[in-house]
C-alpha cells in the first residue's frame, strides 16, 4: 500500500509543481505594470504551492523508511 501511496504523492507533486510554474508565469506578467499588487498575491499562492510539495516530499520519504 505504501508504494501506491508515495506514486500517488508524487503524482501530486508534479501537478504542485506545474501549478506552481503556471501561477509564476502569470505573475511575472504583471511583475512591472500597475497592477504589480496582482504579482503580490500570486508570488504567496507560488509560495504556498511550493511549500505543499515540500511537505508532500517529506511524507513521501517518511513513507519510503
Amino acid at each position: 500500500m505504501a508504494h501506491s501511496d508515495i506514486a500517488e504523492l508524487s503524482t501530486i507533486g508534479a501537478q504542485l509543481d506545474d501549478l506552481a510554474l503556471r501561477v509564476e508565469t502569470v505573475g511575472d506578467r504583471y511583475r512591472n505594470s500597475p497592477d504589480s499588487a496582482i504579482t503580490n498575491d500570486l508570488d504567496l499562492a507560488e509560495r504556498s504551492l511550493i511549500a505543499a510539495r515540500r511537505a508532500l516530499a517529506r511524507a513521501s520519504r517518511a513513507l519510503a523508511d
